[in-house]
């Protein structure tokens, strides 16, 4: 009977816990944004950073889950001496976990995969042969929001491309509907 008390009461506890979690959640709906940043490479033959941009949009299910979809182009990646230069680009779809710090900043960390497209194979690099592929796409970021529409983010993301890895710097404006 003792062992029923407690198993009531637990479940009740977490039914309550659980309504409050959901009535937090009013971070709900679609979003869209574009960046503009620095990419970087450093890797066998390739030390370079150039120029790069993002547009993005998705879908925050609540405040502390989203996902994301998008399309950055990583610039023009030049050799530091034998080989051509590479142009980068990427399509990338991403589970997005956001902690809030206080109503109007907030940090998130996302992982994912994409499709990573080369104007040509990277020469020197290990185990790169294709000119496009499919890898992981991980970064982190925080988000300031400026009102209940907008937001600027602050992000650095990693593009892995077989052995080599490409890095995102950005700054990006996120609009929400």
């Amino acid at each position: 009977m003792k062992k029923n008390k407690i198993l009531s009461r637990t479940l009740l506890a977490l039914l309550v816990g659980a309504s409050a979690f959901g009535a937090q959640a009013a971070d709900k709906g679609f979003h869209v944004g574009a960046g503009v940043g620095q990419s970087l490479v450093d890797e066998a033959g390739y030390d370079d950073e150039d120029t790069a941009f993002s547009v993005f949009g998705g879908y925050q299910f609540n405040r502390w889950f989203g996902l994301e979809g998008g399309y950055a182009d990583l610039g023009k990646l030049e050799t530091n001496g034998i080989g051509r230069d590479i142009e980068a680009s990427s399509v990338y779809l991403t589970a997005v976990g956001t902690v809030p710090f206080t109503d109007t900043f907030s940090g998130y960390a996302k992982a994912g995969f994409q499709r990573w497209d080369l104007d040509t194979a990277l020469p020197g690099v290990t185990g790169t042969t294709d000119d496009n592929g499919t890898d992981p796409v991980y970064g982190v970021g925080l988000q300031y929001r400026l009102n209940d529409k907008v937001a600027l983010r602050g992000e650095y993301s990693r593009f892995e491309v077989e052995d080599a890895d490409l890095d995102l710097a950005q700054l990006q404006v996120r609009y929400d509907f």
